[in-house]
């Protein structure tokens, strides 16, 4: 990567492994809006989403990353909602 580009990398933990795959799917369908301008890679370690990004500018990356975290909220929400374990903890639902 030039040395031109920013690179931002962050850890998003998970309850578990399963979890973070799951976002890492959900998350990695949509490409960048600006693929000549930002580069994303993501993957998973245990219960960690690990995304890093390269991007021309110090904006971008600061974009790029306010859009990624809310997907991640987005999905950690519906996780919540919709887990065979958010299940088990309502009363009534088996």
């Amino acid at each position: 990567m030039d040395s031109d580009w920013h690179t931002i990398t962050v850890e998003i933990p998970f309850a578990t492994a399963k979890h973070a795959s799951i976002a890492k799917q959900v998350i990695e369908v949509d490409s960048e809006l600006q693929p000549q301008a930002v580069k994303r890679e993501l993957l998973v370690e245990d219960d960690k989403l690990i995304a890093t990004f390269h991007t021309l500018t110090v904006r971008l990356a600061r974009l790029t990353l306010n859009a990624f975290l809310e997907n991640v909220d987005l999905v950690v929400r519906t996780i919540e909602q919709f887990s065979e374990e958010a299940d088990k903890k309502r009363p009534g639902i088996q």
